[in-house]
């Protein structure tokens, strides 16, 4: 087992008194003060994650578009320079490598890959490469840090000449912020308007102290990775290795609109073709528990009529609606807005019901 690794943020967030645990082959920040207070705190004005652990490549050459094609379900093809588009890699079989962004910059293209499959994902990009492509692990020369809520953009504006209004959502610019040449990109995992700084590692006590000056005014404050774990499940955004792996498909994991057929060959386009045209046999579903501050967690059991029907892929208490909320895999059977179901939680049936989702609709 390989020694987790520590972000170049890593002892800021000692100082800071955060709560350290392994996530992704690093050591990162679970909670600074509570997960309920961060989460809030999201959700109301502005804070700031560290999520350098996230893997970064680049692709250079005249075949770096095909290759991607190849590699990804969405279509690269539709990107103009800065734009960044939500995309995932899946095996043959049509289960998922990963998900992932994709940035095209006008002489190459980023993709961007989840700490815990960075290796994996490497290698398998690796080998499936074609010539006239130049591929960079820049994973270790880059700090990502994530300003996320309604004050993300007050917040930054105040550290750049670059006008942060006219980035529209998934889209990004290059230039200076707190005089540190960077790529901003207005994307996130919360829900809430936000941007993500990509730079390099060695202006990391920069940029963070910088940011947390700029946002004082709105109270910012550090956020860890509980936090960011509830404000996406909120959302009903995937987690991999929770809500989505090699086991699942895009189809079932309500990412259809993702997976372009009509773009030609991609890694898995067969077997995902067979699966639309039979029809999934189960799909994943958003649901709340019915009563109590009773609330699910990863591989807990759901029924229906004395069967189990599924399980629970991620569960938690929303500290917003202030009931228990889930995401799990059921019969397709099963999946419709409004049925009603059983999850089993310490023994005991607890009323849940199918919804829609997300959960929570941000305040624009």
């Amino acid at each position: 087992m390989a020694e987790a690794k520590k972000t170049a943020l890593y002892d800021v967030h000692l100082k800071l008194g955060a709560k350290m645990v392994e996530f992704g082959g690093f050591i990162m920040p679970l909670q600074y003060t509570s997960i309920m207070a961060e989460h809030r705190r999201v959700r109301t004005t502005v804070g700031m994650f560290d999520v350098s652990h996230m893997g970064e490549f680049t692709f250079y050459g005249e075949n770096a578009l095909p290759l991607l094609q190849k590699l990804t379900i969405n279509d690269v093809s539709r990107l103009i320079i800065g734009q960044v588009q939500y995309s995932a890699m899946c095996y043959e079989d049509g289960g998922l490598v990963d998900d992932l962004l994709v940035y095209r910059f006008s002489d190459h293209y980023m993709m961007v890959v989840n700490a815990a499959n960075t290796e994996k994902d490497w290698n398998w990009i690796l080998n499936h490469r074609i010539p006239g492509v130049k591929i960079n692990n820049e994973s270790n020369n880059i700090t990502l840090i994530a300003v996320q809520g309604r004050k993300a953009e007050a917040t930054l504006q105040k550290l750049t000449a670059l006008d942060l209004s006219k980035i529209a959502r998934y889209h990004f610019q290059s230039g200076k912020l707190a005089e540190v040449p960077m790529t901003i990109s207005r994307t996130g995992y919360t829900g809430e308007d936000g941007f993500e700084l990509y730079f390099d590692k060695n202006s990391s006590h920069h940029v963070w102290n910088a940011v947390m000056e700029a946002g004082q005014k709105f109270d910012i404050e550090p956020i860890g990775l509980g936090a960011r774990d509830t404000l996406r499940l909120e959302m009903k955004y995937c987690l991999y290795g929770n809500d989505i792996d090699q086991t699942t498909n895009p189809l079932e994991a309500g990412l259809g609109w993702i997976t372009k057929f009509q773009k030609g060959e991609f890694i898995g386009r067969e077997a995902l073709f067979e699966v639309k045209q039979k029809g999934v046999a189960r799909k994943l579903i958003g649901f709340v528990m019915q009563k109590g501050r009773a609330f699910p967690r990863h591989g807990y059991r759901i029924f229906k009529n004395g069967e189990q029907v599924g399980q629970v892929t991620s569960g938690t208490f929303s500290p917003i609606l202030n009931i228990g909320i889930g995401m799990g895999y059921v019969k397709t059977e099963f999946a419709d807005v409004g049925t009603e179901l059983l999850v089993e939680i310490r023994n005991n049936m607890e009323p849940a019901k199918v919804v829609r989702t997300p959960f929570y609709e941000p305040i624009k």
